[in-house]
């Protein structure tokens, strides 16, 4: 692992170098891709830097310690040490994960939707517990989070949630979470105690970029207006404000309310049917990037599931990688990391293994 950071090491250099370069604004393209790489490279080399000092303070107490006769400041310099070979494992960890090379993708703006599945009304509150997870995750990261359309159940909860995330390697961290996730819990309503068994479903979707950008052909668009439903004022309730855009050569629908302005809802709504038609012509032209989105994301039935959240046992298992973790109440409050970095490795592990079986 050290030669191939000391190689990023150099690339680093490199690439601060063509950033001063002054031709550099020339090629926009470029210079976006520089700039990305270049924000990699700085997490690396800070992620190494701190391991090298923790390394160098371990290596000073173990020093200190031979020295050392007071039996109490013995005790204290092992303590101290215990916990910074701690947290030098954690960081070498994080260390790991960054090595995995940057996407092109890896930060591009992205749809996220989540359905409730099987199981009514604890599906649909499981949709506003999930939303309320990834919008923490996000705080956290510093990415912003953009409603474009919900539908709340009356119970509390959605029926369907969609929002669009942007930020530094948020693509790169969340596109795994396509899938059913299925919850395990007793609901509120269940005056007997017993675990129910619920699950929802959740689609990621790329907006397409300036190279996959396509003409929508207004002959091809069934554009109506509505009144919105639910909340949002007196305002939202007596005009037509609510759009909704049927793609017809594809059958494709979308709909947003959630503005006040008809304007801005069609500009929404544009968004996701572009998001959608190029989404399935990527997926169709790369067999890398595998499956149409119905099959991403199931029918939302139980049998089908990516991940299991069990509240009762405080446990949240990942299947794809034999994930299971007993900090559910943490997860749910945005901490995340421990599953979305596991995921990056290991596909990034299952591409690798594609690629040699290949011979490319």
């Amino acid at each position: 692992m050290e030669e191939q950071i000391r190689k990023l090491l150099k690339r680093f250099e490199k690439v601060e170098e063509l950033l001063g370069s002054s031709d550099v604004f020339s090629d926009q393209k470029a210079y976006r891709e520089l700039t990305q790489e270049h924000a990699h490279l700085t997490e690396i080399k800070e992620k190494w830097t701190l391991c090298e000092q923790l390394k160098k303070q371990i290596e000073e107490n173990g020093v200190l310690l031979k020295s050392e006769k007071d039996p109490e400041f013995q005790q204290f310099i092992r303590d101290e040490t215990a916990s910074l070979e701690t947290s030098l494992n954690t960081q070498r960890h994080q260390l790991e994960n960054l090595l995995i090379p940057p996407d092109p993708r890896d930060s591009r703006n992205f749809i996220m939707e989540l359905r409730a599945g099987t199981g009514g009304d604890e599906a649909a509150l499981f949709v506003g517990d999930c939303v309320r997870m990834y919008k923490q995750y996000a705080d956290k990261k510093g990415w912003s989070c953009e409603l474009f359309a919900c539908a709340p159940s009356e119970l509390g909860g959605f029926k369907e949630y969609i929002m669009n995330l942007s930020g530094h390697n948020a693509y790169r961290l969340l596109q795994y979470e396509a899938g059913t996730h299925r919850v395990q819990r007793v609901p509120k309503t269940e005056t007997q105690g017993r675990v129910h068994t619920s699950a929802i479903t959740v689609a990621v979707l790329l907006e397409p970029d300036e190279d996959e950008q396509i003409e929508l052909d207004e002959r091809d668009l069934k554009i109506d207006t509505y009144r919105a439903s639910g909340a949002g004022g007196q305002h939202v309730n007596v005009t037509d404000s609510a759009v909704r855009i049927t793609h017809i050569p594809t059958g494709t629908v979308v709909s947003c309310q959630e503005e006040r302005s008809q304007h801005k809802n069609k500009d929404k709504a544009m968004r996701l049917l572009s998001a959608k038609i190029v989404e399935e012509k990527r997926r169709k032209a790369d067999a890398e990037i595998s499956k149409l989105r119905s099959t991403q994301v199931g029918s939302g039935d139980r049998s089908e599931r990516i991940r299991t959240y069990n509240f009762s046992q405080n446990r949240v298992t990942d299947h794809r990688i034999d994930l299971t973790l007993h900090k559910l109440n943490l997860v749910m409050d945005g901490d995340l990391d421990d599953i979305t970095e596991a995921l990056v490795a290991y596909f990034h592990q299952q591409k690798m293994a594609a690629l040699g079986d290949t011979g490319l």
